[in-house]
This record gives C-alpha cells, structure tokens and sequence, in this order.
C-alpha cells in the first residue's frame, strides 16, 4: 500500500473524500504515494479555519512571523536534496533541477522572512495646516493560493511566503498531478509554529476545491498560475464579486538570434531555454526567431546540439532532459508534431516517443524549421520539448514577429550589438527581457510577470510582491 498524504486543515491532519495515486513519469510503476482529495466541504472548512486565525495573525508580532519563515527557509535548505528528489521523482526535472528548485523555494521563504520587518509606509505633510497623513499597507484576509504541477516546490514558495509575510491567512490548492512537494512545504509549516488555521493545505481536483475558493465570499484574493483559458474563467468569476486576483499563465516566447550573435552563445541560450526542463516552462523559448545570415548555421548547430542530449529517467545521473510530465501531456506533444508537419514546417530533428530502462513518457527534443509565425506551432503554447525556428530578414522584421504574439512573458536577443540590445529591451512586449541568456530562468528576490495574454494584476516575487498581498491605508490625523 502506499503512503497517504493528508489535507492539513486548521491545524489538523484530516483525510480527503477520496485520493488520488501520484506516479513517477520516468517509472510509472514507481507511485510516490496517494493524496487526499479534499471535496467542497473540505474546502470551505479550509476557508473557515483561514477566516478564524486571520484577525491574530494579521495583527500579531512581526518577528514571530519572521522566525517562521525564516525557519522554514532554513529546513528547505537542509533537506533540498532530499526534496530535490522527491519533485525529480513526481515532476520529471532532472535531479540538478529539481534540487535547485527545491534550494530556491528555501531562499524565497528566507527573503520573505527578511521582509516582515523590511515593512516600510510613509508620513507626509498634508496640504492642510494641523493634519499629518501616514500611508501603511495592511493584509487583506483569506488568500487563495492554486498553483501549477511545473514548478511543484518553487511557485507555492513564491506564493504562500509572501502572503503568510504580509500577515494573510492561506488555503493552498497545489496542482492535482504533482501534489507531493506541495504537501512537503505543508508538513514543514504545520511544525514550524504557525497558529491553527494560518495555513491550509486543501489538495483536490480544481472543479472541486478551486472552485471553492473562487466563488466563497470569505476568499478575498486569489493568486493563479496555470492555463490560459482557466485563468480567465477565474478572473470572471473573482471579478464579478470583486475579489483581487492575480493571474499567471501561458507564454510563447520568443528568442531572437541576430547575424553578430556569438553561435556558439546563440545555441546554448536557446538549447537552455527551449529544451531543458522538457521544455515546460511558461517562460520557454519556444519560438526561434533568426535572421537570414546565421539562419542556417544556427539550426545546423542546434540540430547537433540535441543529438548529443540524454533523455532518460530523471534521478539518473547524466540526464539532461527527463520525461514529460504524463501521458496527457506527452499526446499533446505528438499532436502538435503532426500540426507542424501539416502546416509546412520542416522537422529537422527529434520528436519521436523513446522508450527506456523504466517505462516513461520520454520525447526526444523536436526542432522545427521553415516555420511562420502564423502557423499553431508558433502560436499556441505547446509546453513540451519542441520549438520552431522562423527566419527574418533583419533586426526590424525579427522585432516585428516576436512581438506578433497573444502572449507576452518573456522575451530574449542574442547579440553582440549594444543598440540592438538596448532597442530590444525597451520594445520587446513582455514582462521580462533578456539578453544573451535563456528566456527561462529568473531571480527570485526582482518581479515575475508578464504582458498581455500571458499575465494579469500585480507581478510576483520579490518586493512588487507586496503589491497584491496587502492593500494601502491613508491615515490623517489632526495634530
């Protein structure tokens, strides 16, 4: 039998209705253990428990707060090996990846620890003689935490840190598919101090606890990454009782590579952030966007670049590319294959289903060639080891066609030109810009975000944090 995992609810381990079986997508006969399925009253028990320890924790001592998160920071650290390979083994990260994702989850809950009493407002003259005026930020209440099977450890870190900080309460809803790390944040946090009802673990399915949290009045904001299209629904409905929301989802990224680019640069950039953690990444640069005198050498040496990557199961020791994360996602994989093919793209490597030691959800890293950004597989987020390479004539023309997107997350140039640098960073339409490294990988401590399709509210991480998890208070006050 395998191990059951609980719902952490007002302080107490309490079973789900049901559970559901958390599978290893490098060996789908290793299960990582069954998880409870909170259903609707589960839930609202959640919110209840939040509601109740909100008004103490919201106003009680600040270092209190700061020791916790600090201490929960520092366990993370200590065991991120360990939780490293707990997130390899549910996820499909590498090992080197999935243990610095654990190491950045620690760090993030030590930053916000420090921000507790990093807390600042202001005191202003008023323009009336015989009034000062203080402006404070103060919590807002229940928040609503659901958050994404990619980035099991480190996205439930840069939400439930921040929002126990600023002196909210939290029901977490981690993704269905990847529980397990979730749960590891939970267990350390029920240990760490924390008053019954600070924080809640309610794991289920989103038709049931996430909808939950959405429509119950007593939620007072809601923090989302996920899915484009789930992510509006949720936006509507919070909206309409106008609840805050915070929203993350989808990206289709574009890199582009100039003629000046260093080759050998321009092929680890878009290796690193194309293909490396499968490629499921909203921050992935999925669209290669390169001008017409380095095209060809670009998508020769990237081609054999892929040739000489491993991808096998992702706890073994030189692996760089692990399985995707189920079958589900594997089958979209395969069907926008075939779209590519269809449209006209040319498919220069990679893309076949591989079968290993342990039976896994394997795909060897796809490169499209000859594509338009007009076609699906320059459009659409395909969130898997696959990427499109579309000429452009020059630096304009690239410009043009990487900002010819719903989406706007992240955005990367590769180039030796300092004015094509800078142009690019100030009219790339995305919330993060990078030159001459991977569109994917960020700091925890500066925002998160992006434009357009892909982001909406206040951005994530860092300081700009506060933005969504407290509110702002004017105070006047006769002298």
């Amino acid at each position: 039998m395998a191990e059951l995992f609980r719902n952490f609810i007002a302080g107490e381990w309490v079973a789900g209705a049901t559970a559901s079986v958390n599978r290893n997508p490098s060996d789908t006969a290793d299960v990582v253990g069954e998880y409870a399925q909170a259903d609707a009253a589960q839930a609202k028990a959640a919110i209840a428990a939040a509601k109740r320890a909100f008004p103490a924790w919201s106003t009680g001592s600040i270092q209190e707060r700061a020791n916790i998160l600090e201490k929960v920071g520092a366990e993370i650290l200590a065991r991120k090996d360990e939780l490293g390979t707990l997130l390899s083994r549910e996820e499909g990260k590498t090992l080197p990846e999935g243990i610095g994702e654990a190491a950045r989850a620690g760090q993030i809950f030590r930053f916000f620890a420090g921000e507790v009493v990093r807390m600042a407002g202001e005191k202003v003259a008023s323009v009336r003689p015989g009034v000062d005026v203080e402006v404070t930020r103060e919590p807002l209440g229940v928040i609503g935490l659901i958050t994404p099977w990619n980035f099991p450890i480190a996205i439930p870190a840069w939400k439930i840190a921040p929002a126990l900080a600023y002196g909210n309460t939290v029901v977490c809803k981690p993704a269905d598919l990847a529980p397990g790390c979730a749960w590891a944040i939970a267990e350390i946090l029920s240990r760490a101090g924390l008053p019954p009802g600070v924080f809640n673990l309610a794991m289920g399915r989103g038709s049931v606890v996430g909808e939950a949290l959405v429509n119950d009045p007593d939620v007072t904001a809601l923090s989302f990454t996920g899915s484009v299209s789930t992510g509006r629904g949720i936006a509507a409905k919070a909206i309409a009782r106008m609840a805050k929301v915070q929203l993350e989802m989808g990206g289709k990224n574009p890199l582009v590579v100039l003629d000046d680019a260093d080759l050998p640069t321009a092929v680890n950039v878009a290796v690193q952030g194309s293909y490396y953690s499968t490629g499921q990444r909203c921050t992935a640069s999925s669209r290669l966007i390169v001008t017409a005198g380095i095209h060809d050498r670009f998508v020769a040496a990237v081609a054999d670049k892929l040739s000489t990557l491993r991808v096998d199961n992702a706890l073994l020791t030189g692996t760089d590319i692990g399985p995707v994360v189920d079958a589900s996602q594997l089958d979209i994989d395969l069907k926008y294959l075939e779209i590519g093919k269809g449209e006209g793209a040319r498919l220069v490597t990679g893309g076949e289903r591989l079968q290993r030691a342990t039976d896994g959800y394997y795909l060897s890293p796809a490169l499209f060639s000859e594509a338009g950004n007009a076609m699906r597989i320059a459009r659409e987020e395909i969130f898997g080891p696959v990427a499109c390479v579309i000429r452009a004539k020059d630096y304009d023309e690239a410009l043009a066609i990487a900002n010819d997107t719903e989406f706007g997350l992240s955005a990367g140039i590769v180039t030796t030109s300092l004015k094509h640098a800078t142009h690019f960073k100030r009219h790339a339409q995305a919330g993060m810009v990078m030159v001459n490294v991977p569109t994917a990988g960020v700091d925890y401590h500066v925002p998160f975000g992006g434009r357009k399709g892909s982001s909406y509210g206040p951005r994530e991480q860092g300081r700009y944090a506060a933005e969504f998890f407290t509110t702002v208070k004017t105070a006047y006050t006769a002298a």
